[in-house]
């Protein structure tokens, strides 16, 4: 690798001509291929100009601020104000001089951690540039007047989309730390990030399928997703998992866990050190975990109430077969939640009682406000999904993931194109990060009836709209003990929506508000001693009225839980040995269902 000085002396590497060549030839037949692939498929299906529907919205607000101009040339000499003032202090930086910053990120924003964004003139005043420009987007669509409610919604989430997509950590000529590591490495490291990219346009055939970690470093049965157990019942859409016992005796009340099909059920078992399912084992619980199928198109028909039948139905009856129990706690974690409260209320009405408790991990089941996930839900959108899914009887796993990665856009899309394109590292081997690439397909019938339903209608709270197999829906007739465990920084299921199901069910009801997020804040084992939770037993109307009165604990809330649960029934029996019940085990967890990818 040779050297060159430059006029400063400063040592810049040249790049290795062989790498160059190599790389270059690499991308030329790499590119033609993937090009080629893509078309391939593409023919037949022109593609949408507006695929997420946002034109119409932002027609609508340049027409609302047209009729408002006034407020449009105040927004504007307000930052050509702060502009000036920024020009001025980095002129009298440049002099020596000391001076304040006229804007400053947010402390939760890591993009800008690196000190040459304050300690170097150029980039200061680059990093405050961007952050002025993004305040004043913001404010514009922010003070627009007259926007429909969801308009506004779905014009400030885009909005907040293209800034951050326009940051100058994104860049290479103004990003300092990719500049820095430009002129270490003579450039290889833009050729390592070519090649990276490369290799995910081939992973997305065609399409950008960002790499978020090493998933070569993970295998589901192998490294995570381990804690013994048999698959013990199976049928067209779940595998019901019976985990192996780890004390003599046993709580004689079995705990079912319904996981979202959105995602696999593995979340709860990552690792050992922070795997819910192994601590609530070691607790003394039998844990049954449904397993969902990832569907393909001979499941498109498969409705919500399939889901209900052969989910939680089909999972007590074959949990009643193996420990002679008619009675269990059970526990739906967001979507799975939706599905156990649906469920609750048709038997209520069926007077069937063998749940005995509920729990509901990050659940919605008023969908009034259900934060930023409502942008994509609106008739435009819904008509292109359903036309979409109509084609091929599913939902493909990656949209759905894309979608959820969008809301953490800066954490989740951002700083890994930084990373491996920009930088030329490879993605650091994750067991989270490669459990939420790990996606799933959504079956027509169900995912149209779910979005429409729950999310554009709101009809699920409201007693009698949905009806599942005959039967009307009431959740106000949900009457049994309830913990609700929402999370404080949830941007999928929103803890100010979720709590509204404590003015719903009948029975008595604690709520636990965890901090962190959807995922991080549930798979949080008190081992860990991270984060902290609220609790408090009046359930006022107001959520904001409930965390004034609430209590901060530190650690995990999972202990609280486990009391809450335990304290239900503390009647034990012997430890049950999967497959040594009622029904044999068919194979070792975590059973084949999971191990299915969306690309096989």
């Amino acid at each position: 690798m040779a050297e060159k000085e430059n006029p400063n002396g400063t040592q810049f590497r040249l790049p290795d001509p062989a790498i160059v060549s190599r790389t270059m030839a690499d991308v030329a037949e790499r590119g033609q291929r993937i090009v080629s692939d893509f078309l391939k498929r593409q023919s037949g299906s022109p593609a949408d100009p507006d695929p997420l529907k946002i034109g119409n919205a932002f027609l609508e607000m340049t027409t609302r601020l047209m009729a408002n101009p006034a407020r449009l040339v105040q927004a504007q000499l307000g930052f050509w104000h702060d502009y000036l003032t920024l020009w001025q202090n980095t002129a009298r930086r440049m002099m020596g001089d000391e001076t304040t910053p006229v804007i400053a990120e947010d402390d939760k924003d890591r993009r800008f951690k690196d000190d040459a964004w304050r300690d170097h003139e150029v980039f200061d005043f680059i990093r405050q540039t961007y952050l002025l420009s993004a305040r004043y987007f913001r404010s514009v669509v922010e003070g627009t007047e007259g926007l429909e409610p969801k308009t506004a919604q779905k014009v400030d989430f885009y909005t907040r989309q293209f800034v951050d997509a326009m940051s100058p950590t994104n860049f290479l000529m103004t990003n300092p730390e990719v500049l820095r590591r430009t002129a270490e490495t003579g450039g290889e490291n833009l050729l390592r990030g070519l090649s990276n990219l490369l290799t995910d346009l081939e992973r997305g055939r065609g399409k950008l399928k960002i790499r978020m970690t090493d998933d070569t470093k993970f295998k589901v049965g192998d490294n995570i997703a381990v804690t013994p157990g048999k698959v013990v019942f199976q049928n067209d859409l779940m595998q019901l998992i019976q985990y192996s016992p780890t004390t003599e005796t046993v709580l004689k009340r079995p705990l079912l866990i319904i996981p979202p099909w959105i995602n696999k059920f593995y979340i709860l078992d990552l690792r050992p050190k922070n795997s819910f399912i192994r601590w609530a084992v070691e607790q003394g619980h039998t844990v049954f975990v449904i397993s969902w199928v990832n569907p393909d198109a001979k499941l498109a028909e498969k409705g919500f109430e399939d889901y209900m039948l052969d989910g939680p139905y089909a999972a007590l009856d074959a949990i009643e077969k193996v420990t002679g129990e008619k009675g269990a706690n059970v526990i739906g974690y967001c979507l799975g939640g939706t599905l156990l409260a649906s469920t609750l209320a048709h038997m209520a009405a069926k007077k069937d009682t063998r749940v005995k408790s509920a729990t509901f991990f990050t659940t919605m089941v008023d969908f009034e406000e259900a934060g930023e996930l409502g942008v994509f839900i609106d008739e435009e959108q819904l008509s292109a999904l359903e036309e979409k899914m109509s084609k091929v009887g599913f939902l493909e796993g990656r949209e759905m993931a894309t979608t959820f990665n969008m809301l953490r856009a800066n954490d989740l899309i951002w700083s890994f194109v930084v990373n491996n394109y920009l930088m030329g590292q490879e993605p650091f081997p994750f067991d989270l990060l490669y459990w939420n690439d790990d996606s799933t397909r959504m079956p027509a019938k169900m995912h149209s009836f779910y979005l429409r339903r729950m999310y554009q209608q709101n009809d699920l709270v409201k007693p009698g709209e949905i009806d599942l197999l005959g039967v009307k829906l009431d959740l106000r007739k949900i009457k049994l003990p309830t913990y609700i465990l929402s999370t404080r920084e949830d941007h999928i299921a929103p803890w100010l929506s979720t709590y509204r199901a404590t003015q719903i069910y009948k029975g008595p009801t604690r709520f636990v508000l965890a901090a962190s997020g959807h995922i991080a804040g549930v798979a949080n084992p008190p081992d860990a001693g991270k984060y902290s939770h609220w609790i408090g037993d009046d359930l006022p109307p107001d959520p904001e009225a409930w965390f004034k009165g609430a209590t901060e604990l530190a650690g995990s809330w999972w202990p609280d839980w486990h009391r809450w649960v335990s304290g239900l029934d503390k009647a034990t029996v012997p430890a049950r040995i999967p497959g040594e019940g009622g029904l044999p085990a068919i194979e070792d967890a975590p059973g084949s269902f999971v191990k299915v990818m969306a690309t096989d």
